[in-house]
């Protein structure tokens, strides 16, 4: 739920976005809706929406983000069906500003779609919502489960849930071909459909849905949209020079960087009808020469002409049909015994199993399924065949099909209380990845040593874990520094020491025996646990807590003394105990109402005998 809000401290509007109550369980929501701010927060650029603070109110977290009062391109896209080429190219120039700011700070989005990109009134372009968002590493998947919107995820995506800088570029070419024709590229009734369709087909030029279409533009978003990711953009920043050549108007020539698959702008001359003797004067490299027309052939000639014709037709017909019978025969060959006899087995990786098995059956093969682990073809996929793609065998031969298991399981080593570099061989040695310390929480503990080894999303692992995935560690960062007696500088010095802020606002006073008034008493903790890079404030001491001294003139002595310690103070008197109750008080020192720390003498002052 997005709450619209006045920052009351400095006086700005803001957007609340505060989790559902029942999704506070969740804890793989909590992680996503805690990244989206990490994520955002790091990104400080004009074309992405930022994120201003992260809290808990009540049990639920929320957001704190920039307001943005406009609609979404969705929004856009319903209103006006589809966009000029000047208003995509100027959108998408926005976009791909934010998505290069993000690549170059390491995180790829992962959702880009026409949601989340927000219009504002006053004519800023932003990206949003980074819940999805995964800093950049070697092996940067999306886990057992896809994540995203089906319609803009990229082939790579959907067959090996392998996410990087060109995934979100393939995402942007998507939203760039519905700008630019009003609908996406691939329809179907469900998401298999399409995602199929993703993975192997091909994004056609947007101008075969609008015909006045700039043939540049279509290059880019084919250049974008390439299947395999090799051939597209790197990232953001490569294909945002890309766009604004396109929209400066400079030409793709030898300088472009888009692959040109066609001529584009060809013109063709005018047709010229040639006579013969126009053709045979080419044909010789001399220019044609209009000569006067031959004199009337006499009936012989005529008939020797004809004559002529047809022994040059006749020799024409008779090496036709030479060639035609070396063709039959050649193709009988090819068919019969030659290589034409067989067929090629088609590459089946990634595909479902039941397409799978048709794609064999149209090259005249018989499927057997069989399972195997796969690493990098998820489950319930084609993996391989038996004989591999390319190989040739019989038509109606039976060929193995591997459909994957997904990544073997294989059992988890003990990596609590491990140094960080031991842990590490630990990880390699046991055929998993390493992936990074995602924090370091301060236990207590030796610090460097692994607390707690968890997957991707921050769930700890079983006695199992799949071949060659991701295993990320939480290390021990120690113990919070003592800090009591310390001033307030001092103190802030020695948390910044071990990474850790002070925060003012979160700090707390109160009294104290024995600190000083203004020194600190101790470190309050803003989260649980404590990890190291977070913010904590201080205990401060207003020295001990003074307490009036009670009036106790005109009581005996002994009346006094029982008045006085009941008030948490320690009485002194020189007279004689046997003649406490004889002696009147005349005063104290110090006197009454003074204020005093518990503990403190009190001397009584007394008369005999009135």
């Amino acid at each position: 739920m997005v709450y619209l809000a006045n920052d009351l401290r400095l006086e700005r509007r803001v957007a609340i976005k505060v989790m559902h109550g029942h999704l506070v369980e969740d804890e793989n929501f909590i992680r996503r809706f805690e990244q989206e701010a990490r994520s955002a927060a790091r990104l400080a650029h004009a074309n992405v929406v930022g994120v201003f603070d992260q809290g808990v109110d009540a049990g639920l977290p929320y957001l704190v983000m920039e307001y943005l009062p406009g609609i979404t391109l969705r929004e856009l896209l319903k209103q006006q069906r589809r966009l000029t080429a000047e208003q995509a190219l100027e959108i998408g120039e926005a976009v791909l500003a934010g998505l290069a700011a993000a690549h170059a700070a390491g995180i790829v989005h992962r959702d880009l779609k026409p949601e989340n990109v927000l219009l504002a009134d006053d004519g800023r372009i932003k990206i949003g919502d980074f819940g999805l968002a995964r800093a950049v590493s070697a092996n940067t998947t999306t886990g057992q489960a896809l994540l995203g919107t089906i319609a803009y995820l990229s082939p790579e995506l959907v067959t090996r849930g392998v996410a990087d800088a060109r995934s979100d570029i393939y995402a942007f070419g998507i939203v760039m071909f519905e700008m630019l024709t009003g609908q996406q590229p691939f329809k179907g009734e469900q998401a298999m459909q399409i995602a199929y369709q993703h993975a192997h087909g091909e994004v056609p030029r947007p101008s075969t849905l609008v015909p006045e279409i700039d043939p540049e533009l279509d290059e880019l978003v084919r250049w974008m949209t390439s299947r395999e990711p090799e051939l597209r953009p790197v990232d953001g920043g490569e294909a945002l020079e890309a766009l604004r050549r396109a929209r400066g108007g400079a030409p793709l020539g030898s300088t472009s960087v888009l692959p040109v698959t066609g001529v584009i702008g060809a013109v063709t001359p005018a047709t010229t009808v040639l006579s013969d003797a126009d053709r045979n004067a080419l044909a010789g490299g001399t220019a044609p020469v209009r000569a006067d027309p031959p004199p009337p052939q006499t009936p012989v000639g005529r008939v020797r002409g004809a004559a002529a014709r047809r022994r040059r037709r006749g020799r024409w017909i008779a090496l036709v049909a030479v060639l035609l019978i070396a063709v039959a025969g050649g193709a009988g060959w090819w068919w019969g015994q030659g290589p034409g006899s067989q067929v090629a087995i088609p590459a089946v990786e990634g595909l479902d199993p039941e397409a799978a098995q048709t794609l064999l059956a149209g090259h005249e093969l018989t499927a057997v399924l069989f399972e195997c682990s796969s690493v990098d073809v998820a489950q319930g996929l084609a993996v391989r065949t038996e004989p591999g793609a390319g190989s040739l065998v019989d038509r109606g031969a039976e060929v193995r099909m591997c459909v994957s298991t997904g990544p073997e399981l294989l059992p988890v080593p003990t990596l609590v209380g491990l140094a960080e570099a031991q842990a590490r061989d630990e990880i390699e040695a046991a055929g998993f990845v390493f992936g990074r310390v995602v924090e370091r929480r301060f236990d207590g503990g030796t610090a460097g040593t692994v607390l707690l080894a968890v997957d991707e999303n921050g769930e700890g692992l079983g006695e199992t874990f799949p071949e060659r995935a991701t295993i990320d560690l939480i290390l021990s960062a120690g113990s919070i520094p003592s800090v009591e007696g310390m001033t307030v500088q001092a103190a802030t010095q020695a948390l910044a020491a071990v990474d850790l802020t002070v925060d003012a606002t979160l700090s707390a006073d109160e009294h104290h025996e024995e600190v000083p008034e203004g020194d600190v008493i101790g470190v309050l903790p803003n989260t649980d646990p404590v990890r190291a890079g977070d913010t904590v404030g201080l205990r401060l001491s207003l020295g001990p807590q003074l307490y009036p001294v009670p009036d106790v003139t005109g009581m005996s002595v002994r009346e006094a003394i029982q008045t006085i310690e009941a008030a948490g103070f320690s009485a002194e008197v020189s007279a004689l105990q046997i003649l406490w109750d004889a002696a009147t008080v005349t005063r104290t020192e110090p006197g009454a109402g003074s204020m005093l720390a518990h503990g403190k003498t009190v001397v009584i002052r007394y008369q005999l005998f009135g």
